[in-house]
């Protein structure tokens, strides 16, 4: 296992962490698995055998059941892992059941803890913006729970750039403990986050964090081309995330990344691209989850691939977005006064 520091924070994290949206099979979220207790403390000993040493889960996922069963697979290990979770979602049937208001953010993290049976969490996500609460409010609250060794970190998670630029500024300036990363969807059937968000990854050190980073399961080599859609899969439970606006291009990445494999020895598509995602400028790390066993034990294995700079190129070129504005001006006009974080978006578009 491989592992990188976290953002603008002393704390290393595996390239590989444990997804467990599948944990509990509960409400909405049984259309993405239904992996019980039994199945969970299995799939949590493969992956720290692998080197794994975070563990994502969320409060609303299952309605608290994941956050439960990850409780309870982990006792004994605490502190052998590094623990994250989430809060915004709404998790009860009142006005201030949800949001990043103080008076949520307090609430949800003293159920977590008790859900999952820990005095801390080491890494506390906001998982969705919140245009209502003060962006001063949220990170006060985060400041506090921090203060009190209930959270050692906090990211955020699904916001825009100027949305995770506004967090930053307000920190600086009032002293607040800052954002150390951003849980973002990046994949290469949606790369729209390289026109912001992967450039302050770079730029401000908030590293990135991918959640789905095979696309729902897209991009593993089940879904093609004038093919059926296969069965038992998140899309025949009518799970629309992410959204495919484009099927022939959706299809044009899958043939290669079905190319590349072949040409890497045992490699699956799925693992081609994990291995992609994590060469790329400001990614820490990808959650991985699974629905069975067999599944992860393949997910696990995609840090053991290396690819080629041309296999890179190609998986690049077949997946690349327009270059938009003003992005496509300045690749003509200021290429010669482009930082790092520029070049994380721009340097595929200029002259070779």
């Amino acid at each position: 296992m491989k592992y990188n520091r976290l953002g603008r924070s002393g704390l290393k994290v595996s390239a590989l962490q444990l997804g467990t949206m599948t944990f509990g099979g509960q409400g909405f979220f049984a259309k993405t698995g239904k992996v019980d207790a039994t199945g969970a403390k299995r799939m949590v000993d493969m992956a720290l055998d692998a080197g794994v040493n975070m563990i994502d889960t969320a409060d609303v996922y299952s309605e608290g059941v994941s956050e439960e069963i990850v409780g309870e697979v982990l006792a004994g290990r605490r502190k052998d892992v590094l623990l994250a979770t989430k809060a915004r979602f709404p998790m009860g049937p009142g006005p201030n059941d949800q949001g990043l208001s103080r008076h949520h953010i307090v609430e949800a993290c003293e159920a977590s803890l008790r859900r999952m049976k820990t005095d801390y969490i080491d890494l506390y996500w906001c998982h969705e913006w919140d245009g209502l609460t003060p962006v001063e409010e949220t990170l006060c609250a985060l400041d506090e729970l921090t203060r009190a060794g209930k959270i050692r970190y906090f990211g955020v998670s699904n916001f825009a750039g100027w949305h995770v630029m506004k967090y930053l500024g307000a920190a600086d300036l009032h002293g607040l403990n800052r954002p150390i990363a951003q849980q973002i969807h990046y994949t290469l059937q949606a790369r729209d986050a390289e026109r912001e968000l992967m450039p302050i990854a770079v730029d401000q050190d908030v590293a990135a964090v991918i959640w789905s980073p095979l696309a729902g399961g897209l991009l593993t080599g089940k879904y093609r081309r004038n093919q059926p859609e296969p069965d038992g899969t998140r899309r025949a439970e009518e799970w629309d995330e992410p959204p495919v606006y484009d099927t022939d291009a959706l299809y044009d990445i899958v043939e290669t990344l079905i190319e590349v494999s072949e040409e890497h020895g045992d490699a699956t598509p799925a693992q081609v691209a994990l291995a992609w995602l994590l060469g790329r400028p400001g990614v820490a790390s990808l959650v991985v989850g699974a629905r069975t066993e067999a599944q992860l034990q393949a997910n696990l294995k995609a840090v053991d691939v290396t690819l080629s700079p041309e296999a890179s190129s190609r998986l690049e070129r077949v997946s690349r977005l327009p270059l938009s504005y003003p992005y496509w001006h300045q690749a003509n006009t200021a290429a010669d006064r482009l930082s790092p974080a520029d070049l994380a978006l721009i340097a595929p578009y200029l002259p070779s």
